[in-house]
């Protein structure tokens, strides 16, 4: 697939998670961190376990690519790992999901939206090579004592 994103093509979505209060501890906003690096080192090593530990029951996954393509939303844990369960058995190489410049969008003890990039790196061809660019936008849950992700969107900027 070759599309590519547009300067600005990520601001439609962006625009429709209106920013509020941020009204978190930094405990809280360190614990919502580390559940967002878990659901990244989950992709990363197809450890379907940790990343069902990350999601609700009934998350709610969509991909869209420059804006044009999109796929899901996938709805409920189940569909999610399903997905990921077969994205990672066709891949031959190692792939990282960087998440960068995380922003709290707002966010209190029970809800937090986080902005964050997306550099997603490939080992393909012996080389390290970024293959895609993106945005991510989580909306996370506090219950039982614990962060997980409730809705994610990944906007990609090129198709990886």
């Amino acid at each position: 697939m070759t599309t590519t994103a547009a300067f600005g093509w990520g601001s439609s979505h962006l625009n429709t998670t209106p920013a509020g209060e941020v009204d978190l501890a930094p405990e809280g906003r360190l614990a919502v961190q580390q559940t967002l690096a878990r659901y990244a080192f989950a992709l990363d090593h197809g450890d379907l376990g940790t990343l069902a530990g990350v999601l609700t029951e009934d998350a709610t996954w969509t991909v869209a690519i420059a804006g044009e393509v999109e796929q899901g939303p996938f709805v409920g844990r189940a569909a999610i790992l399903g997905l990921v369960r077969d994205a990672t058995e066709a891949q031959t190489e190692q792939r990282r999901h960087n998440l960068i410049n995380m922003v709290f969008h707002r966010a209190d003890a029970d809800t937090a939206v986080v902005w964050a990039y997306l550099m997603l790196t490939s080992n393909a061809g012996g080389a390290s090579n970024v293959i895609a660019t993106g945005f991510y936008t989580f909306t996370l849950q506090h219950a039982e004592g614990e962060w997980r992700i409730a809705k994610l969107f990944v906007g990609l900027d090129n198709a990886a």
